[in-house]
């Protein structure tokens, strides 16, 4: 599977982008987040990636971060997600917004995407609630957060283990968030879980 293309950036259009890579153009869907961050038409560029195939269709999705495809391959697992609606909602939220609509319950932020009704926003809701405290995103609303870990960092262990020790996913992620913010993206996940206890328990 093709995981990642680094190469120039061909062309841009509404929704899709054309990667060249050694002189072999490499149509990508992409976010309208994903399509600004990717650069200026002529200059270098790295998009991860993720091919979906049916029985009619073959398409490259394409992510400016790899926590953007971790986000869009678990939303289109929910039921009457398909990969259009999936890139709607990463073009009207960032992950860090679509983490916390999630973790929060807050349906109403999820149908601000085109296409997404108030019953599939719940939908989406309900079904990753307890699942953003593992996934990448910008941190907590109203926190000055720089960042999260990638799904499998410190951060994401971190939220892991407070789990383990009983904290619901939204009050684990809500901790976490709150102590990379005063430790910085680097911090340990052993620093992560003892300023995270301090939050948490306050």
């Amino acid at each position: 599977m093709i995981a990642k293309l680094s190469g120039r950036l061909d062309e841009v259009g509404e929704d899709w982008a054309i990667v060249d890579v050694q002189g072999v153009g490499y149509l990508v869907h992409c976010s309208t987040k994903t399509l600004t961050a990717l650069g200026e038409v002529g200059e270098g560029c790295t998009v991860h990636t993720d091919l979906q195939v049916s029985e009619n269709d073959m398409r490259l999705l394409g992510f400016a971060e790899a926590g953007e495809r971790d986000w869009f391959r678990m939303l289109t697992l929910v039921q009457g997600v398909g990969s259009k609606v999936a890139l709607a909602i990463l073009s009207a939220l960032s992950t860090g917004e679509l983490r916390d609509a999630c973790a929060g319950g807050d349906a109403a932020m999820v149908a601000r995407a085109q296409g997404v009704g108030p019953k599939l926003a719940g939908r989406i809701v309900n079904e990753l609630k307890d699942k953003a405290g593992a996934l990448p995103g910008g941190g907590t609303t109203g926190v000055a957060v720089t960042g999260i870990s990638p799904a499998g960092g410190a951060s994401a262990d971190a939220v892991s283990a407070l789990e383990n020790l009983g904290f619901k996913p939204a009050v684990a992620a809500q901790a976490v968030a709150r102590a990379q913010g005063e430790l910085g993206e680097d911090a340990s996940e052993s620093d992560l879980i003892r300023v995270a206890l301090k939050r948490a328990a306050g």
